[in-house]
């Protein structure tokens, strides 16, 4: 007797359709932006709020510690 995951995937590729979280798009950095994610959205590009000191590095900005 197989386990019921591995009969679902056998039977659909997809080991549970219902606990992947859904996607919403992909962020400037090429990383998956998920429903419940922060994220900013600029000039039409998401950047995921983890990746936003990595996208105004980018844009040139500095960040500084007085």
């Amino acid at each position: 007797m197989d386990h019921p995951d591995i009969t679902r995937t056998e039977r659909t590729g997809f080991p549970n359709l219902v606990s992947q979280s859904e996607h919403i798009g992909i962020d400037y950095f090429g990383e998956e932006v998920l429903v419940g994610d922060e994220y900013v959205e600029y000039d039409g590009d998401l950047i995921l709020l983890d990746n936003l000191e990595r996208y105004l590095s980018e844009l040139g900005f500095e960040f500084k510690t007085a």
